[in-house]
C-alpha cells in the first residue's frame, strides 16, 4: 500500500463503500467514478477532507478532484476497494446517450493521455538537443531518444485497441492484436488487392480505425463466446474476430475512419481559417470552464486526432496557455492577500499551476473570490489570440503547463517557435498577474463586516426573478459548482415557461455564444450569473435565441432571452436555473424574498451592502 493509504480509505469510505463503485479510471487531477448510487456518496464529506480539491458530478462520473499526484492515490484507491484494473464489477449505470458517450471516449483516451504527453516532452526536448548540438539527431542516442519519443504515436492504434476494448467488455489483448495488424509495416500505404478491390491506406498514428473498429469487433466477441463450446472458445474465438474483423477494418471501416476523420480535420481548419483570431479568443477564454465541468478531454479530442495525424494544431496550443493566466492570478493573489488561509491555499496553488494543474488554483482561490475565476478566462481568451497572432502551434502532444511547451516547437524551426511559446507563456503569466493585483480585494472578516454596519447604513438592491416558476434552494440543483455555492450565492428556478427578463437595471457583461448563461452587472454594482438549465452548454445554442447583445444596456423587466424548454427537456436536459450573485463576498447578506411559485418581474432576492 502506498502513502495515500488513509486517503483512499476515507474517499472509498464516502463514495458509498467498494461495493458501491462499478468502475474507476482518472484524468491528470481526477478519479472519475461511476457509482451504482451517487445519492448514498457523502460529498459534503469528500470535498472538505484534506487531500481533495472538490467533487464534481458530471456526464455520468463522480469526479473527485485530487490535483497532480492523482495517479500515486489511484494506485491506493484501487487496492483499497479491490478494484482490478479499474474495473470493480459488472453492474451497468443507466445512464443518457450523451453520457454514456462521454463515459465510453474518456474510458478510451483518458488512460493514454499521460503517456502520450510524456512522449510529446521527449519529442520537443529532442528537437532542442539537435538545435543546441547536445544530442544531434542523427547521432547513435538520438536516434535512440526519437525511437523512444515517435513510439506512442506511431504505435498509438495498439494502445486504444487495448483501452477500447477493455471499456467496452471486450478481451484488450485481442483489440491490442487488432491494433498492432492495422500497423503492420508491410500493409503501409501499399496497394491491397482484396478479390479485385484495391485498398490503398496508412493506419499507423491514427485514432478512429482502431476505435470504430473495435465497436463491431466486440459485440461479435461476446456473441462467439456465447456460442462456441467451452472447451475450445479460449483460442477458436480470438481466432475468428481477428480472421473476419482485420479485413474488414482494413478494407472497408479503416478508409471509411481515415475519411472521417479528415472532415473533421477539414471542419475544424474551416472554423479557424474564418477568424483563427477569435477561435483563438473563444476556446482560450472557454477552457477553464470546460476543465471545470470535467470535460475539456471530449472537446478538444478532434484536435487530438488532426494532431496524431501529423498536422501542425494551433488551437492545441491555445488551450496550454490557460493556466498559466492561472497561476499568474494566484501568484497576486498569495503576494497581496493577508489573510493567511488563503496564503496557506494560494502557494501550493500556483506552484501546481506552473506544472499546469489548475483545479487547486480554481476551486481554492480563484473561484471562491467571485469575478477573478471570469476575469482569468477573460484573460485567457486575450493570451488565446495572442497566441494565434504570433502563429504559436502544437506539433506533438505534450504534458501541462511549462511541460506544454515541448510541444509547440516545430521541428524544421525549433528557435523562433520555442521563442514565440515562451513569449506567449510569459505574456499569460504577465496578465493573469496584472489583472488580479489591479482588481483583487481581501474579502472582510465578519467582525469587520459587523464593524462598517454600526457604523453606516446598510445599502440594499432588490432583484426581480428573471423567469416564471418554483423557486428551488441551492443545494437542491444537481451541479456541484451551484449546490456548493462555489459561483456566489442564490437561488434557482425551475421554470414554467422560456422568457427570460433582466433582474434589474444594468449592463449585459457576458452572454455566451451558446446563450445558455447571461451575466448582468446591476447599476448598482451587482454581479449577476443566470444560467439557463444544467449542462445546456451541450445544446450549442439550440432552442435559444438572444433579444440582447453583449454591452447591452437593460431596464428591470426587458426580455433578455427565449428558450423552449419543452424541446430541451426532450432532449433530456434540466432547465433548473440557477440565479447568481457571483460577487457576493462584497456583500453583507444575499436573502431570497420568496419561497414556491414565483412569477417574472416578482421581488425575487435582496442584496445587503
Amino acid at each position: 500500500m502506498g502513502k495515500y493509504e488513509q486517503l483512499a480509505k476515507d474517499i472509498i469510505k464516502n463514495v458509498g463503500g467498494k461495493e458501491n463503485v462499478v468502475s474507476l479510471t482518472h484524468c491528470v487531477t481526477r478519479l472519475r467514478f461511476q457509482l451504482k448510487d451517487e445519492s448514498i456518496a457523502k460529498t459534503d464529506v469528500l470535498k472538505n477532507m484534506d487531500g481533495v480539491v472538490t467533487v464534481m458530478q458530471t456526464a455520468g462520473q463522480y469526479q473527485v478532484v485530487i490535483g497532480n499526484h492523482v495517479p500515486d492515490v489511484f494506485k491506493d484507491v484501487c487496492e483499497v476497494a479491490g478494484i482490478s484494473g479499474g474495473e470493480a464489477t459488472g453492474v451497468k449505470v443507466k445512464m443518457t446517450f450523451a453520457q454514456r458517450a462521454l463515459d465510453i471516449i474518456s474510458g478510451i483516451f483518458m488512460p493514454s493521455i499521460g503517456i502520450l504527453c510524456a512522449a510529446g516532452i521527449l519529442k520537443g526536448f529532442n528537437s532542442v538537443m539537435d538545435l543546441l548540438g547536445w544530442i544531434p539527431a542523427a547521432g547513435g542516442l538520438g536516434v535512440l531518444m526519437a525511437a523512444v519519443a515517435d513510439a506512442m504515436f506511431f504505435f498509438f492504434p495498439v494502445i486504444l485497441g487495448f483501452n477500447s476494448f477493455k471499456k467496452l467488455g471486450g478481451n484488450p489483448f485481442l483489440g491490442m492484436t487488432l491494433g498492432a495488424a492495422l500497423c503492420y509495416p508491410t500493409l503501409q500505404g501499399v496497394d491491397i488487392d482484396l478479390f479485385g478491390y484495391v485498398v490503398n491506406a496508412t493506419y499507423t498514428s491514427t485514432m478512429l480505425p482502431i476505435v470504430l473498429l473495435a465497436f463491431i469487433a466486440v459485440p461479435l466477441e461476446k456473441f462467439l463466446n456465447k456460442v462456441v463450446p467451452d472447451v475450445i472458445k479460449t483460442f477458436v474465438v480470438p481466432a475468428l474476430v481477428l480472421a473476419i474483423c482485420f479485413p474488414l477494418g482494413f478494407v472497408v471501416i479503416g478508409p471509411a475512419a481515415n475519411a472521417l476523420g479528415a472532415m473533421i480535420s477539414q471542419f475544424l481548419t474551416s472554423i479557424y481559417g474564418f477568424s483563427p483570431i477569435v477561435a483563438g479568443l473563444l476556446l482560450g477564454f472557454a477552457w477553464q470552464l470546460l476543465v471545470m465541468v470535467g470535460c475539456h478531454v471530449v472537446v478538444i479530442l478532434p484536435v487530438m486526432m488532426a494532431l496524431m495525424a501529423g498536422e501542425p494544431q494551433p488551437l492545441m496550443s491555445v488551450v496550454a496557455f490557460p493556466s498559466f493566466v492561472q497561476t499568474g492570478a494566484v501568484i497576486a493573489i498569495w503576494l497581496k492577500t493577508k489573510n493567511k488561509k488563503l496564503k496557506d491555499i494560494a502557494f501550493p496553488a500556483w506552484i501546481s499551476g506552473i506544472s499546469g494543474v489548475t483545479e487547486p488554483a480554481i476551486y481554492g482561490v480563484t473561484l471562491p473570490a467571485g469575478k477573478q475565476f471570469i476575469l482569468t478566462c477573460v484573460g485567457a481568451g486575450i493570451v488565446g489570440g495572442l497566441s494565434v497572432m504570433l502563429g504559436v502551434s502544437s506539433y506533438t502532444m505534450a504534458g501541462l503547463g511549462v511541460f506544454a511547451i515541448p510541444g509547440a516547437i516545430n521541428p524544421n524551426d525549433p528557435g523562433k517557435s520555442l521563442m514565440m511559446a515562451v513569449i506567449v507563456a510569459v505574456a499569460a503569466v504577465v496578465i493573469g498577474f496584472v489583472i488580479a493585483y489591479l482588481t483583487y480585494k481581501d474579502t472582510k472578516t465578519p467582525e469587520a463586516k459587523e464593524a462598517e454596519t454600526t457604523a453606516v447604513k446598510v445599502k440594499k438592491e432588490t432583484l426581480v426573478s428573471p423567469l416564471s416558476g418554483k423557486v428551488m434552494e441551492l443545494k437542491d440543483v444537481e451541479d456541484a459548482a451551484f449546490s456548493g455555492e462555489l459561483l456566489g450565492k442564490g437561488f434557482a428556478i425551475d421554470p414554467t415557461d422560456g422568457e427570460v427578463v433582466a433582474p434589474c437595471d444594468g449592463t449585459v457583461m457576458t452572454l455566451f455564444p451558446t446563450k445558455h448563461a447571461i451575466g448582468i452587472v446591476s447599476d448598482d454594482g451587482a454581479e449577476i450569473l443566470i444560467h439557463l438549465g444544467l449542462n445546456t452548454v451541450q445544446l450549442d445554442g439550440k432552442y435559444f435565441t438572444a433579444h440582447v447583445q453583449q454591452g447591452d444596456h437593460v431596464k428591470k423587466g426587458q426580455s433578455l432571452v427565449s428558450v423552449d424548454i419543452d424541446k430541451v427537456k426532450k432532449e433530456g436536459y434540466s432547465m433548473v436555473t440557477p440565479v447568481i450573485i457571483t460577487n457576493t463576498k462584497d456583500y453583507l447578506d444575499i436573502v431570497t424574498m420568496k419561497n414556491g411559485e414565483i412569477t417574472k418581474k416578482e421581488d425575487a432576492l435582496t442584496v445587503l451592502a
